[in-house]
């Protein structure tokens, strides 16, 4: 999807954004570890009947900031809805995967209303819980603090270790994926921004919010995905007021990288 890349300032980040077909829009964004890549299966599918635009989040992929402070669920949603402004981006639908769910949920919440809604990929929506939600977040600051860990992780990734933390996801990924996550963890900056992601993340204020949710949105899950529980996108289908869960069946975390017929097949009926 080269071809269909290039680089927008709208302060205060530089976005790598990828864009390619006709008619009604539909935005991608990628979770949190990911970038432009996780959706390349995906994309050329519905590019031959849409307009898709995919977005490398602020701080990973080619997406570059100059604002280390802005990579929470609230501040990627207001800085992507600048975008989609600038550009002149109205879409029709934002799909979304693990924790690029909450940030399209959001994006609705600030006044950006898409026609036929939101589709969540393994919506990553649940806050933590006991130790976990203790520890977890300080763990992640804690490392985000650190200039050199990134540098570190990069620098000592190995594609064995890439692989055993793709199979922590219940999905089986083919090689050249498997090889563009390894490129994307031995990138500094990426790993950086990854984990200022990690470090910012904070769910409270949405989560209030989630009976506000003013489009239609329809919460996927894979019955394999050990990362994010299905019962999360079930219980936020029950709090959303025109939601719906439905199952993939037996995918994992990453069913859009295993399955991108069938996810494709899923949105451009959605559209229909």
């Amino acid at each position: 999807m080269a071809d269909a890349s290039r680089q927008v300032n709208v302060a205060p980040h530089r976005w790598h954004v990828q864009e390619q077909g006709t008619g009604p829009l539909i935005l991608l964004l990628h979770g949190a570890g990911g970038a432009t890549q996780s959706w390349r299966g995906v994309f050329p599918l519905l590019s031959k009947d849409f307009r898709v635009v995919a977005v490398d989040l602020p701080g990973q992929g080619f997406t570059r900031t100059t604002r280390r402070g802005r990579h929470g669920v609230a501040e990627m949603a207001a800085d992507l809805n600048a975008l989609c402004r600038q550009e002149g981006w109205v879409p029709d639908l934002i799909v979304g995967h693990s924790a690029g769910v909450p940030v399209a949920l959001q994006m609705t919440l600030d006044g950006l209303h898409p026609a036929r809604g939101v589709i969540g990929l393994n919506a990553a929506l649940a806050t933590f819980e006991g130790a976990a939600g203790l520890f977890f977040p300080l763990m992640a600051k804690a490392m985000a603090a650190v200039p050199l860990t990134a540098r570190i992780f990069a620098a000592t990734t190995t594609p064995s270790r890439v692989g055993q933390l793709l199979a922590g996801t219940g999905s089986r990924i083919d090689a050249r994926g498997q090889a563009l996550y390894a490129r994307l963890a031995s990138d500094p900056d990426h790993v950086d921004g990854t984990l200022r992601m990690m470090a910012q993340w904070d769910l409270r204020g949405l989560s209030r919010r989630l009976p506000a949710v003013p489009v239609p949105v329809l919460l996927l899950t894979g019955e394999d995905d050990t990362a994010v529980p299905p019962d999360t996108s079930a219980d936020a289908a029950r709090r959303i007021p025109h939601a719906t869960h439905r199952s993939l069946g037996p995918l994992g975390h990453l069913a859009h990288e295993e399955a991108p017929d069938l996810i494709a097949g899923i949105i451009a009926d959605h559209m229909a």
